[in-house]
């Protein structure tokens, strides 16, 4: 496996371009169906590759959490995918993907893994309402390969979810503070309804008003007609928008592409924009800033994310 997770290491530039990597893998052929279908996963947030090692079991976890491995030091849960999924096979998973969700590192089971293809987000595409219903709405996205196969982009923060309350704890929005009698409005762009979900709550608490939108493409349409609407009313955009906050992967357009379009239109560019993704490493980081992002903050953690919030309505006040 050693080439193949350098190859992982090697491929991982390409954040700002509107494109990105994909490590392809299966979660076996459904023994009730006769299927076997690809799914995929951002390689950037994949760790290594390996062999099932040793699992530790322990008991009162959830069905689809195995157990534990030692990495290095560190013990791991292990997320069978195949029996998340509901997927039945006649063989037990023998891969292990270690993956990392801003800064919570899993490894997730599956039976074998393929290749890594590089793609456009302009071609992944919102997966069409019966196959959401189909994967309980665990698929974002689903893209075309040249071979005909059909990958869907799994959403690995609904996985996290539902396996180990992974930003669900209703604690976590204990500290959060309402911003008073101050008229807010935020237009915010994410695939993940886990992250849409955290992110209303959040808002909710803190009294600002939202309009929600699933990828960037969406996003922008949105923006430009808030824009035009202004410009027809003699108006500015900011009387009717205060912030914008995006996820960086989505589907048709991604975050880097549609802070740049928002930063590039003079309607738009006094603005700000947070970025708020899984992605939180410093290279994503700057990245964010090259495109113009004001701030960026790590998904999950809904205190960091109201405080930024509040920075930002504070600081626009000021500038008034």
């Amino acid at each position: 496996m050693a080439n193949f997770i350098k190859s992982v290491d090697d491929r991982t530039r390409l954040a700002g371009t509107n494109r990105l990597e994909v490590l392809l893998f299966s979660l076996g052929r459904d023994v009730n169906t006769g299927r076997e279908e690809t799914f995929g996963v951002n390689v950037f947030k994949v760790r290594e590759v390996m062999l099932v090692p040793e699992i530790t079991r322990a008991p009162e976890m959830p069905p689809s959490v195995e157990g534990m491995v030692s990495l290095r030091g560190n013990m791991i849960p292990v997320i069978n995918l195949p029996k998340f999924c509901g997927i039945q096979t006649e063989q037990e998973p023998s891969i292990l993907i270690i993956t990392e969700y801003n800064k919570n590192v899993q490894g997730f089971l599956v039976h074998a893994v393929d290749t890594i293809e590089r793609l456009a987000w302009e071609d992944v595409k919102v997966p069409p309402p019966m196959m959401v219903q189909q994967h309980g709405g665990l698929v974002t996205a689903v893209t075309e390969l040249k071979d005909s196969r059909l990958v869907m982009i799994m959403d690995v923060e609904m996985v996290l979810a539902k396996t180990s309350g992974f930003g669900e704890g209703e604690d976590l929005f204990d500290d959060i503070e309402h911003i008073g009698d101050r008229e807010i409005t935020l237009l915010f762009a994410d695939d993940s309804a886990v992250a849409r979900d955290q992110i209303v709550r959040t808002l909710n608490h803190m009294g600002i008003k939202y309009i929600s939108t699933s990828n960037g493409a969406e996003a922008w349409a949105k923006v430009k007609e808030i824009a035009d609407r202004a410009a027809v009313t003699d108006r500015k955009a900011s009387d009717f928008i205060q912030i914008f906050l995006t996820d960086v992967e989505m589907p048709e357009m991604d975050g880097y592409v549609l802070t740049k379009k928002i930063k590039e239109d003079s309607r738009l560019a006094d603005i700000p924009v947070i970025m708020h993704s899984s992605l939180s490493a410093e290279a994503n980081q700057e990245l964010g800033r090259g495109v113009g992002a004001d701030a960026y903050v790590p998904k999950f953690e809904p205190t960091e994310l109201s405080s930024k919030l509040r920075e930002i309505i504070e600081n626009s006040n000021q500038a008034r």
